[in-house]
């Protein structure tokens, strides 16, 4: 059990670092509340289980391929920055008055967090890292049943985390001021526009480089 509660406490390790992810569901928390935030966390792990499956069934060296990194890196930028810019549009829409942004559906919500998720290389790189070795470590030590446990404990921890957020982001409606939510949710946007404009750069590195 001890095993199983670590690999949770992995999930969640996995999941907290600052990134795309955590900043849009910061901006969709602040504007929509809790829904929007949590749908957020739910299509980027829905992504991440792709990747997982990938990395098990052994085809993830394919996205290792310099096109294919070159795309990944490309439209991740686009849609980074096609994401930031369309935050701060709509960053005058906040209010303390609980108007929600009428424009934004929890499917449109999903699937930004699942495309933010699955055009990220930095996401393929982090399950061919770390869950790689996962699989490695446990298939040499555990059977099919372990395998599948353990998997279950990081997705659960990458729940916890995404419900965590999602709380915390929409519960800032509640307890600051107006100018301070447009502040928030303005750094939000602005940091990606910003990881964005950092995937176009390697991009371009890998497109000349190569």
């Amino acid at each position: 059990m001890g095993i199983f509660f670590s690999y949770i406490f992995l999930g969640l390790s996995l999941a907290a670092p600052i990134g795309p992810i955590n900043a849009a569901q910061l901006d969709k928390g602040i504007k929509n509340g809790f829904l929007h935030a949590w749908f957020i966390g739910l299509g980027s792990i829905s992504a991440d289980l792709i990747y997982m499956l990938a990395v098990y069934f052994g085809v993830v060296s394919f996205l290792e391929i310099p096109l294919m990194k070159t795309f990944l890196w490309s439209f991740g930028s686009f849609v980074l920055i096609y994401t930031g810019i369309e935050s701060l549009l709509h960053v005058n829409k906040i209010s303390m008055v609980d108007k929600r942004d009428k424009t934004s559906s929890l499917l449109k919500t999903f699937f930004t967090g699942f495309f933010l998720s699955l055009s990220n290389p930095l996401t393929i790189l982090f399950w061919l890292g770390i869950y790689g070795s996962v699989l490695a470590q446990t298939v040499s030590k555990y059977d099919a049943t372990h395998l599948a446990l353990y998997s279950s404990a990081i997705i659960t921890g990458l729940l916890l985390w995404d419900f965590t957020m999602a709380i915390v982001s929409s519960s800032f409606r509640k307890f600051l001021t107006d100018r301070v939510l447009v502040c928030i949710s303005a750094l939000s946007g602005l940091s990606l526009v910003g990881f964005g404009i950092y995937f176009a750069i390697q991009a371009c590195n890998l497109l000349f480089n190569s």
